[in-house]
């Protein structure tokens, strides 16, 4: 399962030490000079290209999305989807098969929907288009109805582990399918998934976000979401201590996880 923790542009370098990949924002890309560095110097590491949905509400441009593409390289790219709308993603995902990226850009499609049986048609769609990775987010409200829990954030990552669990009990993700897990509520999520071969990449900046909080991870977790977002700290400048709670927190996220 490779990692990538999302990180300000001072701790860009840094970051190098403790990812596995490289998570590329694409309004970021455009936003800050220091940022576009990094990712064009850095083109040997793999990268995944999101679309920025989760930071912007709605997708980048599509014009300037296929540019970073074709600039940059990455080896896979997030297409463009719509927060908990199956319908749209699907239609987004059926347009973006049909575009041509440059050559080993793999594409990769995120379900979406406010029910069980729209994330099943969203999957089984995406693999009728020809798409071998496919990505499920983390703030999905259903997952709240699929395991009801007085902690939200609890329900949300306990919610998502069971519409998996679930699919592949029905078989409807192969033993070979490939999958992403996007963000996450609470780090500790991800010890669930430790038999689940098909989960090959995640990415959450939560690691990050919580040591912006001057929140530590303790031996088993959090029970509560980070409140700081990337956007907000993305031009903070170098700080020792903070660095230090960062290495602690990415540190205890594998050790807690089973990853190290």
């Amino acid at each position: 399962m490779k990692i990538s923790h999302e990180v300000p542009l001072a701790y860009l370098e840094a970051s190098l030490e403790f990812n596995n990949y490289d998570y590329l924002l694409p309004h970021l890309y455009d936003k800050h000079e220091e940022y576009k560095a990094f990712f064009v110097n850095n083109r040997s590491r793999h990268t995944i290209m999101d679309n920025s949905l989760h930071e912007l509400g709605v997708p980048y441009s599509k014009g300037r999305m296929i540019s970073i593409i074709e600039e940059i390289k990455p080896n896979e790219f997030i297409v463009p989807d719509a927060w908990e709308d199956a319908i749209k993603s699907m239609r987004n995902a059926k347009e973006w098969s049909f575009i041509e990226l440059p050559d080993n850009v793999e594409k990769v499609a995120v379900v979406q929907g406010k029910s069980f049986s729209d994330v099943v048609k969203c999957y089984h769609t995406y693999k009728l288009l020809g798409y071998t990775k496919i990505a499920f987010s983390y703030g999905a409200s259903y997952y709240n109805d699929i395991f009801p829990h007085p902690n939200l954030h609890i329900g949300k990552a306990l919610g998502r582990q069971l519409v998996i669990t679930k699919m592949i009990k029905m078989g409807l993700i192969g033993s070979s399918d490939r999958i992403h897990l996007l963000g996450c509520s609470l780090p500790q999520e991800f010890i669930y998934y430790k038999d689940i071969k098909q989960i090959e990449s995640i990415d959450t900046s939560n690691p990050i976000m919580a040591a912006f909080d001057g929140t530590l991870y303790n031996n088993w977790g959090l029970d509560k979401k980070p409140k700081t977002k990337i956007d907000e700290i993305m031009t903070s400048s170098w700080d020792e201590k903070v660095y230090n709670k960062i290495t602690h927190n990415t540190t205890f996220f594998k050790l807690i996880n089973n990853l190290a």
